[in-house]
């Protein structure tokens, strides 16, 4: 029998993440015209360039913000480059990943805050995933510079809708609030009222738990949380394509997996539909059968994770 903690690396949640929704509220506050959330690109350049040739083709002027975990499986030291150095040419925030590269310390190992629901095995090929790319990140202080850089939390306001942009949740870089059993659980309902009002937004973009969610509220107004699971990797069964959150005043060129409308914005869900066999490739190089990450993730990568996209908005 594995005894585990939440203080185990890769399960605790340190201090120094916990911001509270009083700090999205505080946050300076940027217009966009259309905003796209790219979370959880774990290191996959293919659905970079294709997040940015989509931004391209909209109509008008487009604001891309990455809330958290670029970084992952880009362990070599081109690919950790081009990552972040496409990454900071736009709006970002650090998610868990990119906190603990410049830590001396591995107390909090990857960072995750994993919860007791994941097996410690994975936790521990997670820690030995991070302690190879923080290696690599080593090599290269001006990025690492310019990551210890960025904000926890962004603000932005669409047309009259205000957005509160996170990692994790309201709370924390690594919370798990805004994953699908929390958000399905009544026994939150106190919390999220409070989290809206203190963080006087009407939508919460987040990432993080890699699996994506959606959900309305009525908490004084229609409140809506939004989690696009992950940019880079696959979302669902048999659909090998990532997913971001798209955040407009006028209709998407690109048609929506699902989506809602918000005063005077429409909030979708894009499929990224990235080169998958030339991704594949990429990883295969840095993670081959038996390594750390093909043991966690191969599966998700070339057949998509135990999830469909119903889900999102039961």
């Amino acid at each position: 029998m594995i005894v585990t903690s939440v203080n185990t690396p890769g399960r605790v949640c340190p201090v120094r993440y916990r911001y509270g929704p009083g700090a999205i509220a505080r946050a300076p506050e940027r217009t966009a015209e259309t905003l796209y959330v790219v979370g959880g690109l774990y290191g996959n350049l293919q659905a970079l360039t294709t997040v940015e040739a989509m931004a391209r083709v909209e109509p008008g002027p487009v604001t891309l913000c990455f809330n958290g975990d670029f970084n992952w499986f880009n362990v070599d030291d081109a690919s950790f480059r081009a990552i972040n150095e496409h990454v900071l040419r736009h709006d970002a925030i650090v998610g868990n990943v990119e906190a603990e590269l410049g830590e001396d310390s591995d107390a909090a190992g990857c960072g995750c805050a994993y919860p007791e629901s994941v097996d410690q095995r994975v936790v521990e090929r997670s820690n030995w995933i991070h302690a190879r790319l923080k290696r690599t990140a080593a090599r290269h202080p001006d990025l690492l510079g310019r990551l210890g850089e960025l904000p926890m939390v962004a603000r932005y306001r669409v047309g009259e809708t205000r957005v509160g942009v996170v990692h994790g949740d309201a709370e924390s870089l690594a919370g798990w609030r805004f994953d699908v059993a929390s958000l399905d659980d009544p026994g939150q309902h106190a919390w999220r009222a409070e989290a809206f009002a203190k963080a006087e937004v009407d939508v919460f973009a987040s990432t993080h738990t890699c699996l994506p969610a959606t959900r309305c509220f009525d908490l004084d107004g229609i409140k809506l949380v939004v989690n696009n699971g992950a940019a880079g990797m696959p979302n669902a069964r048999g659909a090998c394509l990532g997913i971001l959150t798209r955040i407009g005043k006028t209709s998407s060129p690109y048609a929506r997996l699902y989506g809602h409308s918000l005063h005077d914005v429409r909030v979708d869900a894009l499929a990224i539909h990235y080169d998958d066999p030339a991704w594949q490739q990429c990883f295969l190089k840095n993670w081959p059968e038996g390594s750390p990450a093909w043991l966690s993730y191969f599966d998700r990568i070339s057949k998509g994770p135990d999830y469909r996209l119903e889900t999102v908005l039961a």
